[in-house]
C-alpha cells in the first residue's frame, strides 16, 4: 500500500467510515481534509460569500471612505482566521503558515467587495 492510499484510508476512517462532501466538511469541526486545495477551495469560496455580504450592507447603509475599507478587511481576515484556527483547527504549517491561510483569495474578495459596495451605494444613495 502507497503512502497516498494509506493516507486516504485513514482520512476516510477518521471521517467515520463515510465519503463526506466538501461542502459537509465546512461545518463539522471534527472533518479531516483529505487534500490541501480542497480546504483552500474552502477558504477562498467563505472569502467570497463574505466579501458578497459585506458589500451589500456597506452599500445599504451608507458607509465610505477607508473605514468601510478598513472594517472589512479585519472582519475578512478576522473571521477566517477564528474559523480555521480555532473552529477547523487545522495545522497551518501543513498549509504554508497562518499568513498563507489568512491571505488566499483575499485580493479576488477585496475587488468583488468593491464592485458590489459600489454597485448598491450608487444605486441606492446617488442623487
Amino acid at each position: 500500500m502507497t503512502n497516498g492510499s494509506k493516507r486516504k484510508e485513514e482520512v476516510h476512517l477518521a471521517n467515520g467510515g463515510v465519503k463526506q462532501s466538501t461542502w459537509s466538511k465546512v461545518l463539522n469541526s471534527t472533518a479531516v481534509w483529505e487534500e490541501k486545495d480542497e480546504f483552500l477551495d474552502v477558504i477562498y469560496w467563505i472569502r467570497q460569500i463574505i466579501a458578497l455580504i459585506l458589500g451589500v450592507i456597506w452599500g445599504v447603509a451608507p458607509l465610505k471612505g477607508f473605514l468601510g475599507l478598513a472594517i472589512f478587511c479585519v472582519i475578512n481576515a478576522g473571521v477566517l482566521y477564528v474559523y480555521f484556527s480555532s473552529f477547523q483547527q487545522v495545522d497551518e504549517e501543513e498549509y504554508g503558515g497562518t499568513w498563507e491561510l489568512t491571505k488566499e483569495g483575499f485580493m479576488t474578495s477585496f475587488a468583488l467587495f468593491l464592485v458590489v459596495w459600489i454597485i448598491f451605494y450608487t444605486a441606492l444613495h446617488h442623487d
